[in-house]
Protein backbone atom coordinates (compact mmCIF):
# COMPACT_ATOMS: atom_id res chain seq x y z
CA UNK A 1 0.00 0.00 0.00
CA UNK A 2 2.52 2.21 0.73
CA UNK A 3 4.52 1.77 -2.93
CA UNK A 4 0.90 3.01 -4.17
CA UNK A 5 0.78 5.97 -2.33
CA UNK A 6 4.19 6.98 -3.18
CA UNK A 7 3.44 6.56 -7.03
CA UNK A 8 0.20 8.70 -7.18
CA UNK A 9 2.73 11.12 -5.08
CA UNK A 10 5.03 10.85 -7.71
CA UNK A 11 2.75 10.77 -10.56
CA UNK A 12 0.77 13.83 -9.14
CA UNK A 13 4.00 15.69 -8.53
CA UNK A 14 4.76 15.10 -12.45
CA UNK A 15 1.94 16.79 -13.34
CA UNK A 16 1.99 20.09 -11.21
CA UNK A 17 5.52 20.57 -12.75
CA UNK A 18 4.81 19.69 -16.13
CA UNK A 19 1.47 22.31 -15.64
CA UNK A 20 3.71 24.73 -14.18
CA UNK A 21 6.19 24.47 -17.30
CA UNK A 22 3.31 24.41 -19.92
CA UNK A 23 2.31 27.85 -17.98
CA UNK A 24 5.56 29.63 -17.94
CA UNK A 25 6.00 28.80 -21.14
CA UNK A 26 2.69 30.41 -22.45
CA UNK A 27 3.22 33.55 -20.66
CA UNK A 28 6.85 34.21 -21.43
CA UNK A 29 5.58 36.56 -24.08
CA UNK A 30 4.61 39.21 -21.19
CA UNK A 31 7.92 39.04 -20.71
CA UNK A 32 9.41 39.69 -23.80
CA UNK A 33 9.59 43.63 -24.17
CA UNK A 34 8.40 46.22 -21.70
CA UNK A 35 6.70 49.23 -23.55
CA UNK A 36 8.71 52.55 -23.63
CA UNK A 37 7.80 55.43 -21.18
CA UNK A 38 7.54 58.34 -23.32
CA UNK A 39 8.41 59.83 -20.07
CA UNK A 40 12.17 58.68 -19.98
CA UNK A 41 14.93 60.75 -21.26
CA UNK A 42 16.63 57.39 -21.83
CA UNK A 43 14.10 55.99 -24.33
CA UNK A 44 15.31 58.03 -27.08
CA UNK A 45 17.56 56.25 -29.09
CA UNK A 46 20.17 58.37 -30.31
CA UNK A 47 21.51 58.78 -34.37
CA UNK A 48 25.08 58.16 -33.36
CA UNK A 49 27.35 57.44 -31.10
CA UNK A 50 30.41 60.30 -30.83
CA UNK A 51 32.98 59.44 -28.16
CA UNK A 52 36.27 60.19 -27.94
CA UNK A 53 39.14 57.38 -28.57
CA UNK A 54 41.03 56.19 -25.88
CA UNK A 55 45.06 56.94 -26.96
CA UNK A 56 48.48 56.19 -25.15
CA UNK A 57 48.45 56.80 -21.73
CA UNK A 58 49.93 59.93 -20.46
CA UNK A 59 53.32 59.86 -19.74
CA UNK A 60 54.74 61.02 -16.07
CA UNK A 61 56.18 64.20 -17.33
CA UNK A 62 53.07 65.19 -18.87
CA UNK A 63 51.26 63.56 -15.41
CA UNK A 64 52.87 65.82 -13.48
CA UNK A 65 52.53 69.22 -15.56
CA UNK A 66 48.80 69.01 -14.83
CA UNK A 67 49.32 68.39 -11.45
CA UNK A 68 51.93 71.52 -10.74
CA UNK A 69 49.22 73.90 -12.73
CA UNK A 70 46.48 72.30 -10.42
CA UNK A 71 48.39 73.04 -7.92
CA UNK A 72 49.65 76.21 -9.19
CA UNK A 73 46.01 77.71 -9.59
CA UNK A 74 44.79 76.33 -6.00
CA UNK A 75 48.02 78.31 -4.75
CA UNK A 76 46.92 81.39 -6.18
CA UNK A 77 43.45 81.22 -4.63
CA UNK A 78 44.77 80.43 -1.34
CA UNK A 79 42.98 77.02 -1.71
CA UNK A 80 45.53 74.68 0.88
CA UNK A 81 43.63 71.20 1.84
CA UNK A 82 43.37 69.55 -1.70
CA UNK A 83 44.61 65.98 -3.29
CA UNK A 84 45.45 66.04 -7.32
CA UNK A 85 45.13 62.63 -9.16
CA UNK A 86 46.40 61.63 -12.53
CA UNK A 87 45.56 58.40 -14.35
CA UNK A 88 45.93 57.11 -17.28
CA UNK A 89 42.69 55.75 -19.80
CA UNK A 90 42.38 52.83 -18.01
CA UNK A 91 41.80 54.75 -14.63
CA UNK A 92 45.16 53.39 -13.27
CA UNK A 93 47.58 56.49 -11.22
CA UNK A 94 50.40 57.91 -12.47
CA UNK A 95 50.85 61.01 -10.61
CA UNK A 96 49.72 61.71 -7.09
CA UNK A 97 50.11 64.52 -5.35
CA UNK A 98 48.80 65.85 -2.08
CA UNK A 99 49.04 69.22 0.11
CA UNK A 100 49.62 69.25 3.72
CA UNK A 101 46.39 70.28 4.79
CA UNK A 102 44.20 67.79 2.46
CA UNK A 103 42.42 65.66 4.86
CA UNK A 104 43.06 61.74 4.36
CA UNK A 105 39.58 60.73 3.01
CA UNK A 106 40.61 63.32 -0.24
CA UNK A 107 43.75 60.96 -1.12
CA UNK A 108 41.45 58.04 -2.24
CA UNK A 109 38.29 60.38 -3.57
CA UNK A 110 40.65 62.32 -6.22
CA UNK A 111 41.86 58.75 -7.28
CA UNK A 112 37.89 57.47 -7.88
CA UNK A 113 36.95 61.00 -9.82
CA UNK A 114 40.01 60.27 -11.77
CA UNK A 115 39.23 57.12 -12.50
CA UNK A 116 35.48 57.90 -13.15
CA UNK A 117 36.30 60.32 -15.97
CA UNK A 118 38.78 58.09 -17.33
CA UNK A 119 36.74 55.15 -18.12
CA UNK A 120 33.73 56.58 -18.85
CA UNK A 121 35.53 59.44 -20.77
CA UNK A 122 33.01 62.44 -19.40
CA UNK A 123 33.64 64.84 -16.57
CA UNK A 124 32.26 63.53 -13.39
CA UNK A 125 30.06 66.76 -13.21
CA UNK A 126 27.84 65.21 -15.78
CA UNK A 127 26.37 62.21 -12.95
CA UNK A 128 26.33 64.83 -10.66
CA UNK A 129 24.00 66.31 -12.61
CA UNK A 130 22.01 63.59 -14.01
CA UNK A 131 20.96 62.10 -10.74
CA UNK A 132 20.00 65.24 -9.65
CA UNK A 133 17.30 64.61 -12.56
CA UNK A 134 15.06 62.08 -10.79
CA UNK A 135 14.14 58.64 -10.80
CA UNK A 136 15.06 57.89 -14.51
CA UNK A 137 18.80 58.41 -13.36
CA UNK A 138 18.60 56.29 -10.44
CA UNK A 139 20.62 53.64 -12.35
CA UNK A 140 23.58 55.64 -12.10
CA UNK A 141 24.34 54.62 -8.73
CA UNK A 142 24.75 50.79 -10.43
CA UNK A 143 26.87 51.29 -12.89
CA UNK A 144 30.87 50.15 -11.66
CA UNK A 145 33.26 53.15 -10.10
CA UNK A 146 30.65 55.83 -10.92
CA UNK A 147 31.29 59.08 -8.46
CA UNK A 148 28.73 61.38 -8.38
CA UNK A 149 30.97 64.44 -7.67
CA UNK A 150 32.22 67.16 -10.07
CA UNK A 151 36.06 67.64 -10.16
CA UNK A 152 37.10 64.35 -12.30
CA UNK A 153 37.92 65.28 -16.05
CA UNK A 154 39.49 63.73 -18.76
CA UNK A 155 42.39 64.36 -20.28
CA UNK A 156 42.23 64.26 -24.37
CA UNK A 157 45.06 64.92 -26.70
CA UNK A 158 44.49 64.82 -30.52
CA UNK A 159 40.88 64.02 -29.79
CA UNK A 160 42.01 60.77 -27.82
CA UNK A 161 41.54 60.51 -24.05
CA UNK A 162 45.22 59.83 -22.87
CA UNK A 163 44.16 60.20 -18.62
CA UNK A 164 41.70 62.29 -16.35
CA UNK A 165 42.78 64.19 -13.80
CA UNK A 166 40.47 64.38 -10.25
CA UNK A 167 40.48 66.80 -7.15
CA UNK A 168 39.40 66.49 -3.64
CA UNK A 169 39.99 68.31 -0.51
CA UNK A 170 37.41 71.46 -1.45
CA UNK A 171 34.17 71.90 -2.18
CA UNK A 172 32.68 70.13 -5.62
CA UNK A 173 32.99 73.55 -7.41
CA UNK A 174 36.51 74.02 -5.94
CA UNK A 175 37.36 70.54 -7.05
CA UNK A 176 36.31 71.52 -10.12
CA UNK A 177 37.87 74.93 -11.00
CA UNK A 178 41.90 73.47 -9.82
CA UNK A 179 40.75 70.08 -12.34
CA UNK A 180 39.99 72.15 -15.43
CA UNK A 181 43.29 74.41 -14.30
CA UNK A 182 44.80 70.94 -15.19
CA UNK A 183 43.25 70.36 -18.11
CA UNK A 184 44.38 73.38 -19.41
CA UNK A 185 47.83 72.60 -18.87
CA UNK A 186 48.00 70.25 -21.70
CA UNK A 187 46.44 72.85 -24.12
Amino acid sequence: ATGHVREDYMLHLTKLAGAAGVALLMSSGAFAQVPPDPANPNEAIPDAMVQAAYGETINTENAKKVAAAAIAESKKRNWNGLCVAIVGPSGDLVYFEKQDNCQFASISISQHKARASARYRRPTVVFERLSGKGPFFAYLATLDDVIMSRGGNPLVVGGKVIGAIGVSGGSGTQDDVISLAGVAALN
